[in-house]
């Protein structure tokens, strides 16, 4: 979706996914986040890398996870399928009576080194310092955040309203209003766009686990009527806009049972939905010493902030690092033509009012706490139901103001 292709074309479609939070790559992100928000309840100090594969009938846990916490990783499994509603095996998994397993070590020594003390530190002299000088970064890598103004949460419109469908689909679910949905699904939104501006609907798809012998024509109804139109926005939508609802035919089999999940395998589900570049690098499992996640969540903070103070429509922020050192390797802005000045003058801005070391992240966003299971399912990003401190903008109004001084200049 990048620049004058996106900006200038009068006809321009992009799609967007979502997964419900039974999908069997979403059990895992899941299990991974609920593992580490329990190891934080107990221990903000914990180095936690957890990973969690799934298939019929089995749960795996594995990673390295050095902590003095005291948790039962079973039981977290197991309360974390019920809570998705995965409570017989006819539903893709039974939490009752699922085998798991759990092969757990520590992080490596070489590593925990590293990132305790950054080479900008190391050799020096022995004072005590804060952890915002001495964390080094967790692993090498680039990060990407965007924001933009197609929605009120400043997220591309293709996302928001694939992660709004599926959400959608769990509370009628959960509430009876559709009962005999089950936990596993899909989504999928296409939007026309002209020159850089959505313009309606072009199609939806909706794929959604079912209890057996109910008719197509049923579940095309009532997805229909209590999901697909209590989301998409009146205007947006006409004659001509596509509404797919099981294309697949029968979806009895779901979950593990029909499919194998793995934590961190719905990387653009998590962000933006295709409509920015990816870094690469999953979120779920991961303590915010991991740049993967941190970061990422830094760099969406900066690009809100961005669009929030008016500097721009489109805003994506790169930023990289090395292994075990502090400072950013490199800091990035790009606004695709839409900037109010030019990037290098937001850039530098951003620069002066954030500062981009893992340390500084992880205090300036409060990270060592047990936030991270509400976010591993619909999105970490755009989020309206939780309170994440990366979607805050408080820094918007001294962007603005030098932007302001800057033109003022020009």
């Amino acid at each position: 979706m990048a620049g004058t292709t996106f900006e200038n074309a009068a006809r321009y479609l992009y799609s967007s996914e979502s997964v419900t939070e039974g999908h069997p790559d979403k059990i895992c992100d899941q299990v991974s986040d609920a593992i580490l928000d329990a190891i934080y309840a107990q221990d903000p100090r914990a180095r936690v890398a957890c990973e969690t594969a799934t298939t019929t009938n089995l749960v795996v846990i594995i990673g390295e996870i050095t902590t003095t916490a005291k948790v039962d990783y079973e039981k977290i499994v197991r309360d974390t399928l019920k809570r998705i509603g995965y409570n017989d095996a006819s539903t893709g998994i039974d939490y009752k009576t699922c085998e798991v397993i759990v092969r757990i070590g520590q992080q490596s020594p070489d590593i925990s080194k590293a990132v305790t003390t950054a080479l900008e530190q190391r050799g020096s002299a022995a004072i005590q310092k804060s952890e915002i000088d001495t964390l080094g970064a967790g692993d090498q890598g680039m990060m990407v955040g965007f924001a933009c103004d197609e929605t009120d949460e400043l997220m591309p419109l293709t996302i928001s309203l694939a992660h709004r469908l599926t959400h959608r689909l769990a509370i009628v679910r959960k509430e009876g209003i559709v009962p005999y949905l089950r936990p596993d699904g899909k989504s999928q939104v296409t939007i026309e766009y002209s020159h850089g501006k959505p313009k309606r609907v072009h199609t939806v798809i909706v794929s959604t686990q079912h209890a057996a012998g109910v008719p197509q024509s049923q579940i095309e109804k009532d997805v229909r009527q209590d999901v697909i139109d209590k989301v998409l926005p009146p205007s947006l939508v006409d004659k001509d806009t596509r509404i797919l609802v099981n294309p697949s035919g029968n979806f009895v089999v779901g979950g593990p049972n029909g499919d194998a999940g793995l934590t961190g395998r719905k990387i653009l589900v998590d962000t933006y939905g295709g409509v920015a570049r990816h870094g690469g690098g999953a979120f779920s499992g991961k303590d915010p010493t991991k740049v993967d996640r941190s970061a990422a969540y830094a760099v969406r903070w900066v690009a809100k902030n961005v669009v929030a103070a008016g500097l721009a429509s489109r805003c994506e922020v790169q930023v990289s690092y090395a292994i075990g050192v502090a400072a950013p390797i490199n800091v990035s802005v790009e606004t695709f033509g839409t900037g109010r000045v030019p990037d290098d003058v937001i850039a530098g801005s951003v620069s002066k009012h954030f500062d981009l070391r893992p340390g500084a992240i992880i205090h300036e966003l409060n990270l060592r706490r047990p936030i991270y299971g509400a976010t591993a399912a619909y999105g970490h990003f755009g989020r309206t139901d939780v309170a994440l401190p990366w979607e805050q903008t408080p820094k918007a109004d001294a962007l603005r103001k030098e932007a302001e001084q800057y033109m003022a200049k020009a």
